[in-house]
């Protein structure tokens, strides 16, 4: 066998969930299950901003006349209704949105749990980098990264 095939075997192996062989593979899995997790976290988060926007068009048109028209997206087409008809397919469409996030926390809250157990079956630590510590001592002197303040622009205090 060549190294190509020896790695084809190897990620086999981790894929069947039998246990992996050397470091290497313990430090591909647990990078894959942090993926995992980060991709989670995405997704709750994208979830959570559409509650939001659902929320605020909710709170927009509640007050209005139920007879009025009003417009919405869907599949990209733009249809015309009235607010008694959308609002209804809104609310469920949030609700819906929320359980979807009830359920990726829950999934989350799995994942977390079967990473610190693989943490601890292998006795995965995570190392900083010599980099990373140094930068986190020029954080501390300036707090405020990232932020570009200018003059007024024109402005003239007599």
């Amino acid at each position: 066998m060549n190294l190509h095939e020896d790695g084809i075997m190897a990620s086999k192996a981790a894929g069947d969930g039998k246990e992996p062989v050397n470091e290497q593979m313990i430090a591909n899995m647990y990078a894959s299950m942090r993926s995992e997790i980060n991709q989670i976290y995405s997704k709750i988060t994208e979830l959570e901003m559409e509650v939001s926007e659902h929320s605020l068009v909710m709170g927009a048109i509640q007050p209005l006349d139920p007879s009025r028209r009003c417009y919405r997206m869907i599949g990209g087409v733009l249809v015309e209704r009235t607010i008694k008809e959308i609002l209804p397919a809104v609310q469920r469409n949030k609700e819906g949105l929320e359980e979807v996030i009830s359920r990726l926390n829950e999934a989350l809250e799995k994942k977390k749990t079967e990473v610190a157990e693989f943490e601890a079956k292998y006795k995965v630590r995570i190392r900083k980098a010599d980099n990373d510590v140094k930068d986190e001592g020029d954080r501390k002197e300036g707090s405020a990264q990232g932020v570009l303040v200018g003059p007024a622009g024109g402005i003239k205090l007599d």
